[in-house]
């Protein structure tokens, strides 16, 4: 009996040892804390402490197993920490940022199913600063094309291609999860990227219906970015990288009918509305060394607002500036400052006032500045 259980100690051992070797799951995080300051948020100063602005605090599991012939089975899972408080980020989701599980082929591509970032995050955000190296208080106004990520695609399924020749593209399809109404609460996008040496490319096209209505849906009425009958999302962007520099460009435009709340300003103050947005960005990094970087962004955002037979258009000018200096692979200390002047129509509607994502609220007039010091981590 002893020699029994020896033998099958000694086989789990050894299947174990070939398990390991065939697969992975790697604990890791991200860590960032900051304090910023508002010059006007209903009239007011503000000082406050900030998680997520740089970065998304979290934590995460993620892992792969080999298959065999390519074929890779993958997962991840990530919490969003706002470490103010300890609370969980994303109205308290325990995996609010991601939480997939798929398959990858070397030569197929990947298939992965769950909580996921949309298309645009996935293909033009990378070439803004806001979805890239700057981080929350650079999205364009109230993020109204997600290049921020404001919103995720639960209930979700994305398939992106391998690479061909530096050409790949990306397929998601969101579902409402309603009985009696596939179409409420949907989502579903396709983008391209495209890369050559320091040249990037990217397109996308994005539609949702009812996002914000339901709470099971695949934009859901926590986690929305507008609450609308619809919205339309087409861009494009670009980006060069010439020697320590990286100049990038991004169009984005936004169609929305009768869109009612926004996550960030609450009531936008709409009559059966129909709302168009046209951003356009200009962003340049600089590393001037391995160290050290400085970058800055500059966005023209126009709206178009048509309500009860009458038409109006809101502009907005944004300025962003930022530097960062890395103490090592993990650590660093980062400065930001960011300028935003609306102009135009749209009286009685919160869209007339300035607001900056990320600031202690909407300001008191067309006017707003956000300063933030901060530190990230990574583990």
């Amino acid at each position: 009996m002893k020699a029994t259980r020896l033998a099958l100690a000694a086989g789990l051992a050894f299947a174990s040892i070939g398990a390991h070797a065939q697969s992975s799951v790697t604990l890791f995080g991200v860590l960032d804390e900051g304090i910023n300051f508002t010059n006007n948020s209903g009239g007011s100063r503000a000082w406050q402490t900030a998680s997520v602005d740089l970065a998304t605090s979290r934590w995460g599991l993620k892992g792969s197993e080999d298959l065999g012939g390519g074929l890779h089975a993958i997962f991840d899972l990530e919490s969003g920490v706002e470490l103010d408080n300890g609370s969980a980020y994303y109205d308290g989701r325990l995996f609010g940022y991601q939480s997939f599980v798929g398959l990858q082929s070397d030569s197929m591509g990947t298939l992965t199913f769950g909580r996921q970032f949309d298309t645009v995050s996935d293909t033009i955000g990378l070439m803004t600063a806001n979805g890239n190296w700057a981080g929350y208080l650079f999205a364009h106004p109230l993020d109204n094309d997600n290049t921020d990520a404001s919103f995720h695609a639960s209930n979700s399924v994305k398939y992106t291609t391998r690479d061909y020749g530096g050409f790949s593209a990306t397929a998601l399809y969101g579902f409402s999860n309603q009985a009696g109404g596939f179409a409420q609460n949907r989502v579903y996008g396709i983008g391209a990227k495209y890369s050559y040496k320091t040249l990037s490319l990217g397109a996308v096209y994005e539609d949702l219906s009812a996002s914000g209505t339901t709470s099971q849906g695949a934009v859901a009425s926590d986690d929305y970015g507008f609450v609308a009958a619809n919205q339309k999302i087409y861009g494009a962007a670009g980006s060069y990288g010439i020697g320590p520099a990286v100049l990038s460009v991004a169009y984005t435009h936004v169609a929305l009918q009768q869109p009612t709340s926004s996550i960030y300003v609450g009531n936008l103050g709409l009559n059966d509305a129909g709302l168009r947005f046209d951003n356009i960005e200009f962003n340049a990094k600089y590393n001037i060394t391995p160290s050290l970087f400085v970058g800055g962004m500059y966005t023209y955002t126009i709206a178009h607002l048509k309500e009860d037979g009458s038409s109006s258009s809101v502009h907005w000018n944004q300025l962003g500036l930022m530097g960062q200096y890395s103490l090592s692979a993990r650590t660093a200390l980062y400065a930001q400052v960011v300028y935003q002047k609306a102009n135009g129509g749209a009286e009685g509607s919160v869209l007339a006032d300035a607001y900056i994502p990320g600031s202690a609220g909407v300001s008191s007039n067309s006017h707003q500045v956000v300063a933030r010091v901060g530190i990230t981590h990574s583990f």
